[in-house]
């Protein structure tokens, strides 16, 4: 077995658009391919001795035996191969539940798909689980312990941490999008202008001071104590010198911390003597030069959390511990312990396995005991010096017993200091008895504090602590979205795009658009080149000055990696023809249209998919889409149009002369196709059709009509406006079109524009892409054979893998069917190509270049144009 190909997809897909985030694999069984799991002997036996949980995987869906079942009856490896990478991520702590898998159009070849948590872990699933199957087919040992340890590192390396994680959930609940920006947990939750940015627990919100002020510890004792909080006296000491005085004015028992430390890094309590001073001294360097030294307050640790100016939670910590029972050992209780299924790694579930480390073994030092030390039964040992829950502390919510008293304290606390999220440590004997009466103190305050203690409290009521966050960044009626219009198709999106982005200006929008061009932030080019996937579509959605994003959506970046977005408010399909197939495992006409329904599949419920009812594959697409649909088309008595509008419903048309809406009854008019100039006096039938689709965007955001009317004559096509499409030049004698049209599609459509023009002849300056397949380089040659009455030939400069001959002779083949006589010339350079053209142009010809390279085509035919004018003047 090989993996030929992997895919990560980051948004819906074409696989699925339900499940964003799958690993696709494309799997060669090789000499396994006619081989099934039952007659392997004792395969069934080996996969359930190495991953017996895999049983539960088909039993949740009533499957007696669960998976295993399948397997002792008989199924293809890849199956297993699938199984087994959704496993092993369950078991590093990702929970990863959906997958399928069913044969490619290779014999052979599968395609295994599964979800994931973290790509990183997804992909690397994928390998090890090809690792495992095919040891267990040679019934060879494997090591499983290893993957899993693996998946935990990368696990704890990427994932969110739970205080993340619970932010961005309670995000997705309320329908607000998130956007990765690092591996760092740094999130934008929102698009555009009306995106939030959170780390950890802090916010854009958060102020840079108020965060300097709680990391100087120094700072925020002084800050609290002239507010009259009650905080535990101290200093702070640079070395033993000053420590032994800090001693004798404080007296015994201390603790000593860094002044800038965090998490309980450095830290020692409950110091009573000089030797273990100077070990809390040294632990503490290690992490900053200054130390902080206090006396120690008796009692109980607890942590206050304040978000927004507003108490919102309490918890009890407790330092990892063991209880003796008279019998085992200090590791035997630690193992016993970590086998809590609420363990596990780091932060992967409610608790943290403890580990015995340094710090540990040095509190068993002082105590005079080790790891094989007995401990009397009852007795509590405390195994680490503060009660971090990621060393393996515990926690109890302690929320409804905090004292009125202590409650107002933290919250003033938190507006001293400054902080939309405070994390406010206490030392206490009861939080239920305000705190000056007990005889506690406040100990730090945190400007990141972890949530996992409230929202997965080991004893008590979990809170969902992250709802207050949500409530404070995006208060109610506060948008977190902005309008995205997608686009797709297999000819038009780019025009159709780029008229949508000019009409949404006109509006007054800071719009945000990709095009096959580059991509645009409120018409300026930011980056140039084909932008029409995943990366290009979060480029405008992360851009904090975009209000409004238009976004064309090929059919590459679909299969590359999915949308770069959750949902669209418009989704648009221009049309489906024959382009790309044979590429990405997209083989008929009826999968390059399954990739396409993407977008109207990625529609909000409340949004619109606008279809060409024209296109028999485009109008299927209606029949799953849960959204509204809005529908266009060339011809106003369409059955299918009429059948639309008579049940209610939207259509936009072409009649009469006009670009047209139909709403149930009543008919629209916004105005005459003829003014429009982008249909070039009406004869550029298949711009009619974009314009159509424009026109129904327009209306479906509420603008009105005589905005939309004034967006469709001001839009002037031209090589700065529209690019390669549908770029003409007068010249003195002839007209020369630029065109980026590459497929049959696009020449039948150029050739249904010259169709009625009066020219003594048509030249055609055509090319076949190379990665396409012989019968499209045949269908182009014929097509032009249809169309022009001379044909030159040029090849794009990236031959994609193809020889000259192998796309040029199908291309004069296709010709040489349908016109056996016309004049072909083949001319690889697409420079000298085009300047050959011109140059032999007769009078009243028209020279039809389609172009690799938009930019340098046209400068070409303005050069020469230039040149062309200097020379008739000169004569004259």
């Amino acid at each position: 077995m090989k993996i030929t190909d992997l895919r990560i997809m980051r948004g819906p897909n074409f696989w699925s658009v339900e499940h964003p985030k799958i690993i696709v694999l494309k799997l060669d069984l090789e000499e396994l391919a006619d081989i099934l799991t039952h007659e392997v002997p004792g395969f069934a036996t080996r996969l359930k001795r190495l991953l017996p949980e895999m049983y539960a995987h088909r039993a949740a869906a009533g499957v007696e035996g669960g998976f295993f079942r399948s397997v002792e009856e008989g199924t293809t490896f890849a199956h297993v191969v699938q199984h087994i990478a959704l496993e092993l991520q369950t078991q590093a702590g990702m929970e990863s539940g959906y997958g399928r898998c069913y044969m490619a159009h290779e014999q052979g070849t599968h395609f295994v798909i599964f979800s994931y948590q973290e790509e990183r872990a997804g992909e690397y699933a994928a390998h090890a689980a090809l690792r495992i199957t095919e040891a267990l087919i040679n019934g060879e040992k494997y090591k499983l312990d290893e993957d899993i340890d693996r998946l935990h590192q990368i696990r704890e390396d990427e994932y969110f941490g739970p205080s993340t994680y619970s932010i961005v959930s309670e995000a997705q609940s309320r329908n607000i999008p998130y956007i990765r920006l690092n591996r760092h947990s740094l999130i934008q939750l929102g698009y555009g202008v009306n995106q939030k940015r959170i780390q950890a627990t802090m916010t854009c919100g958060t102020a840079c001071f108020a965060v300097e002020i709680a990391g100087d510890k120094n700072a925020t004792k002084e800050l609290l104590d002239e507010a009259g909080i009650p905080v535990p006296n101290g200093t702070t000491v640079y070395d033993q010198e000053e420590l032994k005085r800090a001693v004798d004015r404080l007296g015994y028992p201390l603790v000593l911390k860094p002044l800038d430390g965090n998490h309980g890094k450095g830290a020692t309590i409950n110091i009573t003597n000089w030797k273990d001073a100077l070990k809390g001294l040294a632990a503490a360097q290690k992490y900053s030069e200054a130390v902080l030294v206090e006396r120690y307050i008796q009692g109980f640790d607890f942590r206050l959390l304040v978000i927004n100016k507003k108490f919102v939670a309490a918890a009890k910590r407790t330092p990892a511990m063991v209880t003796g029972d008279g019998v085992s050992t200090i590791k035997q209780l630690v193992d016993l312990e970590n086998k809590d299924p609420r363990r596990g790694v780091g932060h992967e579930k409610a608790l943290t396995r403890i580990k015995i480390d340094q710090h540990t073994k040095n509190i068993l030092k002082a105590k005079d005991l080790t790891t094989q030390s007995v401990l009397p039964e009852g007795e509590v040992l405390y195994l680490k010096s503060t009660a971090n829950i990621s060393t393996g502390g515990t926690a109890t919510d302690v929320t409804d017993l905090v004292d009125p008293y202590n409650i107002l304290m933290a919250e003033r606390i938190a507006g001293l200091v400054g902080l939309d999220i405070c994390g406010i440590d206490v030392m206490t004997t009861d939080i239920a008895i305000p705190l000056n009466e007990a005889g506690g103190a406040v100990l730090e305050v945190n400007a990141a504090p972890g949530f996992r203690m409230h929202i997965s409290p080991t004893y008590g009521l979990p809170r969902n602590v992250a709802e207050p966050v949500i409530d404070m960044l995006f208060p109610h009626g506060k948008p977190a979205r902005i309008p995205i219009v997608a686009v797709t198709g297999t000819n038009g999106k780019t025009t159709t795009t780029r008229l949508i982005a000019h009409m949404v200006k006109s509006k007054g929008y800071q719009v945000g658009y990709t095009t096959t061009e580059g991509i645009y932030i409120q018409d300026k080019l930011l980056e140039k080149g084909d932008t029409t996937g995943a990366y290009s579509a979060q480029f405008v959605l992360k851009d904090p000055t975009v209000n409004f994003a238009v976004l064309e959506c090929a059919r590459g970046g679909l299969l590359r990696s999915g949308l770069g977005f959750d949902q669209c408010d418009i989704g648009i399909v221009t049309n489906v023809s024959s382009d790309h197939l044979g590429l990405r495992d997209i083989h008929t006409l009826e999968d390059l249209a399954n990739v396409k329904s993407v977008i109207p599949k990625s529609v909000s419920k409340d949004g619109y998919a606008i279809l060409n009812a024209d296109d028999d594959l485009v109008y299927a697409m209606a029949e799953e889409l849960k959204c509204k649909v809005a529908f266009f088309s060339m011809d106003e008595n369409n059955p299918r149009i009429l059948k639309h509008i008579a049940k209610g419903g939207l259509a936009a048309v072409f009649e009469n002369g006009y670009i047209s809406i139909f709403k149930n009854s009543y008919k629209i008019r916004i105005d005459r196709v003829a003014d429009v100039p982008l249909t070039f006096g009406g004869k550029a039938k298949f711009n009619i059709e974009n314009i159509l689709a424009a026109a129904l965007a327009g209306y479906v955001s509420h603008f009105d009509i005589e905005d939309i009317k004034r967006a469709l004559r001001t839009f002037i096509p031209s090589p700065d406006k529209t690019p390669g499409r549908m770029n003409l030049f007068q010249f003195p004698n002839f007209e020369v079109l630029v065109d980026y049209a590459h497929n049959v599609g696009g020449l039948k459509a150029i050739g249904g524009f010259m169709e009625d023009m009066d020219v003594s002849r048509k030249v055609g300056i055509i090319a076949g892409v190379g990665d396409r397949r012989t019968e499209d380089f045949y269908e182009i040659g014929r097509v032009a054979g249809e169309v022009f009455d001379e044909i030159i030939i040029r090849l794009d400069n990236d031959l994609r893998g193809k020889t000259p001959e192998e796309i040029t002779l199908p291309m004069m083949q296709g010709i040489e069917d349908v016109a056996p006589h016309k004049q072909v010339k083949v001319i690889p350079e697409e420079m000298r190509a085009i300047a050959y053209a011109l140059e032999n142009a007769e009078p009243d010809s028209f020279v039809a270049i389609f172009t690799e390279d938009v930019h340098e085509s046209v400068k070409m035919v303005e050069s020469f144009k230039v040149i062309q004018h200097r020379s008739s003047m000169l004569v004259e």
